[in-house]
């Protein structure tokens, strides 16, 4: 008897590993196939590339862009929900049924004053003082649709359950989407998300960030008019509140933490100087590493408001523009991906994609001039508590302390640049960001299908979502239930410049490239020394 149990659970273990053996044949083959199917649609990515770049929309007011991307999709059998959280810019494209719900989201806005001719390693607008994609949001979502359409076929053909879930991160640089999107259940069903972010090598990583967590409030006073010289002690200076407001904050910012980051800008100065300002604005971020500091910012902001509203005899109110959670992100995931980068590699550049980055480097006085990355970046580990020393924000935070999320980031651009900057808008429309694209693109299906085959990386991935990366810190939102979405921002700005930006959009059918049809030759370096 006691024989036959071990003989049995002998053919059952064989079984199990000859079954788990089929799954990661079968596995190997979709995931070659999926990257075949993927560099069938270069074309194609480099069209969405291309077009979305010759937009050049600001958070909030990327009309051409959400058009033009979820009619594709639309063309590629998903369904569209459009103006998601009361973003009109903002959609949902769905495929498929069942789960594993996966979802794939990427940014999709621009930067002010970022205008630029893609190809040329010096500045040299398209239209001066016009925005563009001075952080390469163009690249993100093609990449994902690319790599999408992909596993759809596959998924068809195999008969594969799950779903499909793509949706752009809406004014990104505003940190004012995401978050609405979680309070507003999108992720509900989501099981696993892939998001994606341009960058200078195929990269992604697991646990805390080195970054930060931001909130983003609008302070506005509240004063009385009065001639500026007839009777100025008749007025009650609401700008002179936001200078006391802001002095305030920058004697205080000695005394905080080194890990903080906090910056303003002045949304509303008055009308003019023969009259004392009734009304003033101004507008801040405030950073830091957790959602404890964030708060503590926000609450110290608001006494500095309440004082200099008590020396100006003002009123002050406040609203909130943005909010982005520090990030965590999945273990399992991230592991599961790195395989996939691993596999696929760094594409291989041309010497005119390094003389274009090397030219570059060497036009903003960078102390050294590598090139392009031709290496694929180690996996991130988390970074520990005494190594946090701030850094950006980015609200793909709010979503990876909902569903166990993942950061690809995907080679499109060029290192050592200062970011939100004119600069990184050179290589966006160039061979670099569509080669980047393509990689990137391989390595997202190949992860998808991981999760679709794989059932097991679900489970594993929740797992270390509900007991680790949660065990201690629970995500608490910072908006409220009935906080609006700050759709008015940069209107004006698309205002002024759409018409003359409507002339250099990209147009395919005509031209092969948007270098080809701005008439770029590529690369363009300088040959006379730097005026910068």
């Amino acid at each position: 008897m006691r024989v036959s149990l071990t003989l049995a659970l002998a053919m059952a273990l064989v079984g199990t590993s000859a079954a788990a053996q089929g799954v990661d044949q079968r596995l190997e083959t979709l995931k070659k196939d999926a990257a075949t199917k993927v560099d069938a649609r270069a074309k194609l990515a480099q069209e969405m590339v291309d077009s979305v770049f010759s937009f050049g929309e600001l958070g909030f007011q990327e009309f051409e862009t959400s058009r033009y991307l979820t009619d594709i999709l639309q063309k590629h059998g998903f369904s569209v929900e459009r103006g998601i959280s009361g973003i009109p810019t903002a959609w949902a494209a769905r495929w498929g049924a069942g789960k594993p719900v996966i979802s794939l989201g990427s940014d999709i806005d621009g930067i002010p004053q970022a205008s630029q001719k893609p190809g040329v390693a010096y500045y040299d607008p398209i239209i001066p003082g016009a925005p563009g994609h001075g952080e390469g949001h163009n690249t993100g979502v093609p990449l994902n649709i690319v790599a999408a359409i992909a596993v759809k076929e596959i998924m068809e053909r195999e008969k594969l359950p799950g779903t499909l879930l793509l949706w752009p991160g809406a004014a990104e640089e505003l940190v004012a989407a995401k978050a609405w999107f979680v309070r507003d259940g999108l992720f509900k069903d989501v099981d696993i998300t892939l998001f994606t972010h341009v960058g200078n090598n195929l990269a992604v990583s697991w646990g805390e960030s080195s970054g930060n967590g931001l909130v983003s409030i609008e302070y506005t006073f509240e004063g009385e008019t009065a001639h500026s010289a007839g009777a100025p002690w008749r007025g009650r200076s609401a700008l002179d509140a936001v200078e006391l407001m802001n002095a305030g904050w920058n004697y205080r910012r000695e005394h905080l933490r080194l890990t903080q980051r906090s910056h303003y800008v002045v949304t509303n100065g008055g009308d003019q100087p023969n009259v004392v300002p009734r009304n003033a604005s101004v507008w801040y971020y405030f950073r830091e590493t957790d959602y404890a500091h964030i708060k503590e910012m926000w609450d110290i902001g608001n006494k500095i408001a309440e004082g200099a509203a008590l020396m100006t005899n003002t009123k002050w109110t406040s609203r909130i523009l943005g909010t982005a959670w520090p990030q965590h992100m999945n273990k399992i995931t991230a592991e599961t991906m790195y395989q996939n980068i691993r596999h696929v590699g760094l594409p291989t550049w041309s010497d005119a994609d390094q003389t274009l980055a090397k030219a570059l480097q060497k036009e903003l006085g960078n102390a050294t001039q590598p090139g392009l990355a031709t290496k694929v970046d180690e996996l991130g580990m988390p970074v520990k508590e005494e190594d946090k020393r701030g850094g950006g924000s980015d609200d793909i935070g709010d979503v990876s302390w909902t569903v166990p999320t993942v950061t690809l980031r995907f080679p499109s651009n060029i290192p050592g640049l200062p970011g939100h900057n004119w600069s990184s808008a050179i290589a966006s429309a160039t061979p670099i960001a569509h080669k980047g694209v393509i990689a990137g693109a391989k390595v997202q299906a190949m992860t998808i299908l991981d999760f679709l085959l794989k059932p097991e990386l679900v489970t594993q991935a929740w797992d270390y979502f509900k007991h680790v990366q949660t065990k201690e810190q629970r995500y608490i939102p910072f908006l409220a239930k009935d906080t609006p979405p700050p759709t008015w921002l940069n209107k004006a700005i698309l205002d002024k410049y759409r018409p003359e930006m409507k002339k250099y959009y990209y147009d395919p059918s005509r031209f092969g490239t948007y270098l080809e049809q701005l008439g770029i030759t590529y690369p363009t370096i300088r040959t006379a020394p730097s005026q910068q």
